[in-house]
Protein backbone atom coordinates (compact mmCIF):
# COMPACT_ATOMS: atom_id res chain seq x y z
CA UNK A 1 0.00 0.00 0.00
CA UNK A 2 1.33 3.43 -0.91
CA UNK A 3 1.92 6.08 1.70
CA UNK A 4 -0.59 8.90 1.36
CA UNK A 5 1.06 12.29 1.36
CA UNK A 6 -0.71 15.62 1.38
CA UNK A 7 1.49 18.50 0.21
CA UNK A 8 0.70 22.10 1.01
CA UNK A 9 1.07 24.83 3.58
CA UNK A 10 -0.68 24.58 6.93
CA UNK A 11 -2.37 27.99 6.93
CA UNK A 12 -4.11 27.43 3.56
CA UNK A 13 -7.87 27.01 4.10
CA UNK A 14 -8.19 24.39 1.36
CA UNK A 15 -5.32 22.37 2.85
CA UNK A 16 -6.99 22.59 6.26
CA UNK A 17 -10.23 21.22 4.78
CA UNK A 18 -8.40 18.35 3.10
CA UNK A 19 -6.49 17.47 6.28
CA UNK A 20 -9.72 17.52 8.29
CA UNK A 21 -11.51 15.36 5.72
CA UNK A 22 -8.71 12.78 5.68
CA UNK A 23 -8.60 12.62 9.49
CA UNK A 24 -12.39 12.46 9.90
CA UNK A 25 -12.54 9.60 7.39
CA UNK A 26 -9.84 7.59 9.13
CA UNK A 27 -7.13 7.86 6.48
CA UNK A 28 -3.54 7.77 7.66
CA UNK A 29 -1.48 10.33 5.81
CA UNK A 30 1.72 12.30 6.03
CA UNK A 31 1.52 16.09 5.74
CA UNK A 32 4.42 17.73 3.92
CA UNK A 33 4.70 21.48 4.47
CA UNK A 34 6.47 22.46 1.29
CA UNK A 35 7.35 25.94 2.50
CA UNK A 36 9.22 24.55 5.52
CA UNK A 37 10.32 21.15 4.19
CA UNK A 38 10.92 22.21 0.60
CA UNK A 39 10.32 20.37 -2.63
CA UNK A 40 12.80 18.51 -4.78
CA UNK A 41 13.08 19.03 -8.51
CA UNK A 42 12.44 15.30 -9.00
CA UNK A 43 9.22 15.38 -6.95
CA UNK A 44 7.70 18.35 -8.77
CA UNK A 45 8.85 16.98 -12.13
CA UNK A 46 7.00 13.76 -11.23
CA UNK A 47 3.84 15.73 -10.55
CA UNK A 48 4.26 17.38 -13.94
CA UNK A 49 4.32 13.94 -15.56
CA UNK A 50 0.79 13.39 -14.22
CA UNK A 51 -0.66 16.91 -14.23
CA UNK A 52 -0.53 19.73 -16.73
CA UNK A 53 1.62 22.63 -15.54
CA UNK A 54 -1.32 24.99 -16.02
CA UNK A 55 -3.29 22.93 -13.49
CA UNK A 56 -0.46 22.92 -10.97
CA UNK A 57 0.43 26.64 -11.16
CA UNK A 58 -2.19 28.66 -9.30
CA UNK A 59 -2.60 31.76 -11.44
CA UNK A 60 -5.48 32.99 -9.29
CA UNK A 61 -3.46 33.18 -6.08
CA UNK A 62 -1.68 36.06 -4.43
CA UNK A 63 1.79 34.66 -5.11
CA UNK A 64 1.18 34.63 -8.88
CA UNK A 65 -0.52 38.04 -8.87
CA UNK A 66 2.44 39.55 -6.99
CA UNK A 67 5.00 38.29 -9.50
CA UNK A 68 6.43 40.90 -11.87
CA UNK A 69 4.80 40.73 -15.31
CA UNK A 70 8.12 39.82 -16.90
CA UNK A 71 8.45 36.80 -14.56
CA UNK A 72 4.90 35.68 -15.37
CA UNK A 73 5.66 35.96 -19.08
CA UNK A 74 8.60 33.57 -18.67
CA UNK A 75 6.28 30.77 -17.52
CA UNK A 76 5.17 29.22 -20.78
CA UNK A 77 5.90 25.51 -20.55
CA UNK A 78 6.56 22.61 -18.19
CA UNK A 79 10.25 23.45 -17.68
CA UNK A 80 9.68 27.13 -16.88
CA UNK A 81 6.76 26.27 -14.60
CA UNK A 82 8.96 23.77 -12.75
CA UNK A 83 11.59 26.45 -12.15
CA UNK A 84 8.96 28.86 -10.82
CA UNK A 85 7.41 26.25 -8.50
CA UNK A 86 10.81 25.48 -7.00
CA UNK A 87 11.57 29.21 -6.60
CA UNK A 88 8.16 30.02 -5.10
CA UNK A 89 6.35 26.93 -3.79
CA UNK A 90 3.39 29.10 -2.76
CA UNK A 91 2.48 29.40 -6.45
CA UNK A 92 1.49 25.71 -6.48
CA UNK A 93 -2.23 25.05 -6.32
CA UNK A 94 -2.98 23.30 -3.06
CA UNK A 95 -3.23 20.72 -1.75
CA UNK A 96 -1.40 18.13 -3.79
CA UNK A 97 -2.44 14.58 -2.86
CA UNK A 98 -0.17 11.65 -3.69
CA UNK A 99 -0.37 7.95 -2.93
CA UNK A 100 -4.01 7.40 -3.92
CA UNK A 101 -4.06 6.84 -7.66
CA UNK A 102 -2.68 9.61 -9.84
CA UNK A 103 -1.51 12.79 -8.16
CA UNK A 104 -4.37 15.25 -7.72
CA UNK A 105 -4.56 18.92 -6.88
CA UNK A 106 -7.20 20.90 -5.01
CA UNK A 107 -9.84 19.57 -2.64
CA UNK A 108 -13.48 18.64 -3.02
CA UNK A 109 -15.13 16.23 -0.56
CA UNK A 110 -16.89 14.26 -3.32
CA UNK A 111 -13.68 13.87 -5.32
CA UNK A 112 -11.78 12.65 -2.27
CA UNK A 113 -14.60 10.22 -1.40
CA UNK A 114 -14.51 8.76 -4.91
CA UNK A 115 -10.72 8.55 -4.88
CA UNK A 116 -10.64 6.69 -1.57
CA UNK A 117 -13.59 4.42 -2.37
CA UNK A 118 -11.23 2.30 -4.48
CA UNK A 119 -8.83 1.76 -1.53
CA UNK A 120 -9.79 -1.50 0.21
CA UNK A 121 -9.07 -1.98 3.88
CA UNK A 122 -9.45 1.64 4.98
CA UNK A 123 -12.30 3.34 6.77
CA UNK A 124 -14.77 5.08 4.50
Amino acid sequence: MNTITLYGIPNCDTVKKARTWLSEHGHDFHFHDFKKQGLSRALVAGWLEQLDWETLVNRKGTTWRNLPDERKAQVKDKASALDLMLESPSVIKRPVLAGVGPVSVGFAPDAYAARFAARPGEAA
